[in-house]
């Protein structure tokens, strides 16, 4: 039998942040809600950044919700797709 090959936990995750996982799902949602939500009112986006970013397991973060809300909201509409 081969002897097994060692793991070594601690190798490629020191040049990675803490919580660089949690970003890039806050990133992944903020981007949804911009092309979903964009031109809408901060209310309505604020609840839609909150209520996915809660369905990928991540705590919103009031304030930082706030000021994505706030430039999603004053977004132009996209135009309609002409499929």
């Amino acid at each position: 039998m081969e002897p097994l090959a060692s793991v070594s936990l601690a190798g490629g995750a020191s040049s990675r942040p803490a919580g660089w996982q949690m970003q890039l799902r806050v990133d992944y949602v903020v981007n949804k809600v911009m092309q979903t939500h964009r031109g809408q009112s901060e209310d309505a986006v604020v609840q839609a950044i909150n209520d996915q970013l809660r369905s990928v397991g991540v705590v919103p973060n009031g304030r930082q919700i706030a000021q994505y809300a706030q430039v999603i909201s004053s977004l132009p509409l996209l135009p309609p797709n002409n499929r």
